[in-house]
């Protein structure tokens, strides 16, 4: 459903998860509906059990991202992605109008997709910052020298942010240490994996097919390296996700077969007719399509970039980012191993990147948040047997 600010969304929390979920928080939390950041937060949302008010900035969330998140609040903020945010003032106007929103909504905590968002508004409540991607650490990862003018107002929010938040969090260590680096702060940042139900099922049959997924537009997501792999390929290399980027970029492809973008329900049965998932990214301080696929029974060639490497190593064929020939063969080799060796190697690693898991430790982050909360009214309980806030 959206709204600007009716019913409350309640999801009980299972009894068999942690006893950190077992007191009720509203929580003001901000996503983007443009990639991996919009099922982390529905995941998270369902899995907190909390008062959730979902605000989005960006593009609006089309018609199917909406039927998913269905019983959910959600606000359509109207503001800019923060990363194409043309300006300070525009970072510090958005930074106020959620402010604004959380003081509105009653909130007793805040979570921001971005630490750019942290601004100077006065926040009702404990702030948390996660730290999904970063223009200065995209920088570092793609490009050498410095980092341009044109990023320079992103990259000063970012390291005000870090500083300003109540608590700072990064999704796998490797990005943790970028952050740090990247803007020169001695900040403690906390890591908590993503975590992410299993895609339903699909029909399958398997097929000697390769299959990427994710922002195809994005040069970071490598998927001009896996063009030109697949043309030295024996199977077909299968991409999923969007050609054309909000900030104008393109991705043409001559060797990879296009699924377009595709629902849990469509993903679902990509999934299920590939025997072999590929990411050639040389920026990820996840990988959400890299989980799902390990949970969907693939078998992984990946980049040999520092969080792949931290999540998978061991479950995962490694291949040096951009290296084409490299993922063919590598591609190659996964394709003809013995069926479901590699997959449930992966698979096995997956367990580890559970929705309660995530949820468990963000609920952790937001208790230590609002137990030093700097005397914010919002500050919540250490222990959540002492009760609700």
């Amino acid at each position: 459903m959206v709204s600007k600010g009716l019913a409350l969304w309640r999801v009980p929390a299972s009894k068999t998860w942690s006893r950190a979920l077992a007191f009720l928080v509203r929580l003001l939390l901000t996503t983007d509906a443009v990639g991996g950041v919009w099922r982390y937060s529905l995941e998270l949302a369902a899995g907190l059990g909390w008062d959730v008010t979902l605000a989005v900035l960006g593009p609006p969330p089309t018609t199917a991202q909406r039927t998913e998140a269905s019983g959910l609040r959600i606000v359509d903020t109207g503001l800019p992605l923060d990363w194409a945010a043309p300006d300070a003032a525009s970072l510090r106007a958005s930074a106020a109008a959620l402010a604004a929103l959380a003081a509105r909504e009653g909130v007793e905590a805040v979570q921001l997709h971005a630490p750019a968002l942290v601004g100077e508004a006065p926040w009702p409540a404990p702030v948390v910052a996660v730290a999904h991607s970063d223009l200065a650490t995209w920088w570092a990862a793609m490009r050498a020298g410095p980092v341009p003018a044109e990023f320079a107002c992103n990259v000063a929010a970012t390291s005000a942010g870090l500083e300003r938040a109540d608590a700072v969090v990064a999704p796998s260590w490797a990005m943790a240490e970028a952050l740090r680096r990247a803007h020169r702060s001695g900040r403690a940042v906390e890591v908590v994996h993503n975590g992410r139900r299993p895609l339903p099922r699909g029909r399958g049959p398997r097929r000697r097919a390769v299959l990427t997924a994710g922002r195809l537009w994005d040069e970071a997501k490598g998927a001009a390296v896996l063009d030109q792999a697949a043309a030295g390929l024996d199977a077909p290399v299968w991409a999923a996700g969007a050609v054309a980027g909000p900030n104008g970029a393109a991705f043409v492809p001559r060797h990879l077969r296009l699924l377009g973008v595709l629902g849990e329900v469509g993903l679902a049965e990509a999934m299920a007719g590939a025997s072999v998932f590929a990411s050639a990214a040389r920026y990820e301080p996840f990988g959400l399509s890299v989980l799902e696929a390990a949970q969907s029974g693939l078998a992984l060639v990946l980049a040999d970039i520092a969080s792949l490497r931290e999540l998978w190593d061991g479950a995962a064929l490694f291949v040096a980012p951009g290296d084409a020939a490299g993922f063919a063969h590598a591609m190659r080799r996964a394709l003809d191993a013995p069926e479901g060796l590699a997959a449930a190697a992966a698979g096995e690693r997956a367990g580890r990147y559970g929705v309660a898991e995530m949820a468990a430790g963000m609920a952790g982050v937001h208790r230590r948040a609002g137990a030093g909360g700097k005397g914010r009214p919002g500050a919540l309980p250490l222990d959540p047997a002492q009760g609700s806030p």
